[in-house]
């Protein structure tokens, strides 16, 4: 690993001061200074490539994101697994990659499970092995409060036992006095969606800024305003950030929380979004540690939003369970060499069916299309709502786009793709034919070979099928009930399902049941006067019914 010590100009860097003493931290050389027990704060911008100023794109200014870099490390090289939101999520909360699991579609799983999909495809959810429970479990089971601000769509419906608090009302300030907290707030502001839902508003930049503009895309004077959208979103985004970096200071909180910043894939436009490029799957990504270790440095490691969970838990000395595909590339539980490949999938997106597969190096990116008799672009009613989607496609047909901007509409894809990323960043050049690469070439596709059978990739059978194994005849799976039984004083529970996380609530008199639930993690006693109702749940499967118990 290559580490780059980078001078941010006209930025105010204040190293945070260590205010507790020693034997209250675990020193982990030559690694942070990370109290026991550290709050994880994990701040998530949607559809955003690194097009700010920490990572050289100085065109609007984010006071804040800038303030997080110089007092943290900026990791370079970071990819989501997927180029659009569910299937991500699904990895960074389950920490296996989405096509291991049945994640893998956009989507699998609609607020509304009883209606057909609009699409044609029956709604249904992802099924991970039984001992799999989202990260924020293996939080709460640790002592730690976990609140997400509020974005779940994980491919699945989340279990009762995932989080303390998942609304827009969601904060660490609900927690029980000095509880350490794992929380999420997602900033849907830089949403695709925001290109077109924020024109109605005054922009945050000047109406005539100059942005850079991809070559893949026009620089008409309607793409120009799109393209000065996201811009003016990023720097919403940024004051949204600060705001909460702020009530973390005002909470007393910052030295003894691990901030992250990160998107949740790359960027909203046309050709970025959904595809397997890097504008569709490489991100920024912050790491603010509480004594200022490595501030303003770049950390050029590649690292996938597969290591996330594994990384978390590690950072609060919790083991990473044994099923995860990621490794840990912080933390008391780093064990494992830096990686030398990240790897990511396309799938369904909303009607459309397309395979592509790839695999990236530290220069190289491969990729692998299934589907060759389908062109690059793909109609999307959703995407087309945005105003630069329509101006492609109005040049497109017009036969006015310059070749570059043109290869996104060509009619059949190659089955391979090769490109030299740090020469050709937005990939354009197809080496895949060139002999100078071949080396290369089958180096990557056996790569992306291995790691095919290692997660044996529910992607590549038909989704119908799939569906059927998940939910034979079409019949939901249901988690068992838990049942109960008491031996020396204590209550102890079980389910019958393999896998089944059980939830519940004590209540006394005639207290009712309430929107939190607690993860039974053992035997507890239970008084006369209380009463104990309990459901089990296995991701993938519907609830159980709910269990009311009172001791004798």
């Amino acid at each position: 690993m290559t580490i780059k010590r980078i001078r941010i100009g006209l930025i105010f860097c204040v190293p945070f001061l260590i205010g507790t003493c020693a034997s209250e931290y675990v020193t982990s050389e030559p690694g942070p200074v990370i109290p026991v027990r550290p709050n994880i704060l994990w701040i998530v911008a949607e559809d955003l490539s690194p097009i700010i100023p920490p990572y050289g794109d100085y065109t609007v200014e984010t006071p804040n994101l800038s303030r997080l870099a110089a007092e943290g490390v900026r990791y370079s090289s970071v990819f989501s697994t997927s180029g659009v939101c569910a299937p991500s999520r699904a990895t960074i909360a389950l920490g296996t990659y989405q096509n291991r699991v049945g994640a893998q579609h956009m989507r699998t799983l609609r607020p509304s499970t009883v209606a057909p999909y609009p699409y044609g495809v029956t709604s249904y959810e992802a099924l991970p092995p039984p001992a799999a429970k989202m990260h924020s479990q293996y939080f709460r089971e640790a002592g730690y409060y976990t609140s997400n601000n509020a974005k779940e769509d994980y491919q699945f419906r989340k279990p009762l036992t995932a989080w303390d608090e998942s609304s827009g009302n969601a904060h660490w300030r609900n927690r029980a006095p000095g509880q350490p907290f794992f929380s999420i707030f997602n900033l849907g502001i830089t949403h695709e969606s925001q290109v077109w839902a924020q024109q109605e508003n005054p922009l945050l930049v000047p109406e005539n800024l100059d942005v850079p503009v991809p070559p893949y895309l026009p620089s008409t004077e309607l793409a120009l305003r799109d393209i000065r959208q996201v811009y003016s979103n990023i720097v919403a985004m940024d004051r949204q950030v600060g705001e909460i970096l702020q009530q973390l200071e005002e909470d007393g909180l910052q030295d003894n929380t691990l901030v992250f910043f990160y998107s949740d894939h790359g960027g909203p436009l046309p050709r970025q979004k959904r595809l397997l490029y890097d504008s569709g799957i490489h991100l920024p990504m912050i790491v603010r540690f509480p004594d200022g270790w490595r501030a303003g440095e770049v950390d050029d490691q590649l690292i996938s939003f597969v290591d996330f969970k594994s990384t978390a838990l590690s950072l609060a000395g919790i083991q990473p369970p044994d099923y995860v595909d990621g490794r840990a590339f912080l933390g008391e539980f780093v064990n494992s060499p830096e990686r030398a490949y990240i790897h990511a999938a396309a799938d369904r997106l909303d009607a459309q069916y397309d395979t592509i597969r790839a695999v990236r190096d530290s220069r190289y990116k491969y990729l692998r299309n299934y589907n060759v008799d389908r062109s690059y672009y793909l109609a999307l009613p959703y995407r087309e709502q945005m105003a630069i989607m329509q101006e492609l496609l109005r040049l497109n047909e017009a036969g006015e786009l310059n070749d570059i901007q043109a290869q996104w509409f060509r009619y059949q894809k190659p089955p391979e793709e090769l490109f030299d990323t740090e020469i050709d960043p937005h990939e354009l050049n197809n080496l895949a034919q060139d002999p100078i690469y071949r080396n290369k070439l089958d180096e990557l596709s056996s790569e992306l070979d291995a790691w095919l059978d290692n997660i044996n990739d529910l992607g590549l059978i038909p989704e119908a099928e799939l569906i059927e194994q998940f939910w034979p005849g079409g019949v939901k799976p249901v988690s068992q009930i838990p049942v109960v039984s008491q031996r020396q004083g204590m209550i102890h529970l079980s389910s019958a399902t393999e896998g089944a996380n059980i939830a519940y609530q004590v209540l006394s008199g005639d207290q009712q049941l309430a929107d939190n639930w607690q993860v039974y993690t053992g035997p507890m006693r239970l008084s006369p006067t209380q009463r104990l109702v309990a459901l089990a749940h296995r991701i993938g499967y519907a609830p159980s019914e709910q269990l009311s118990f009172q001791a004798n």
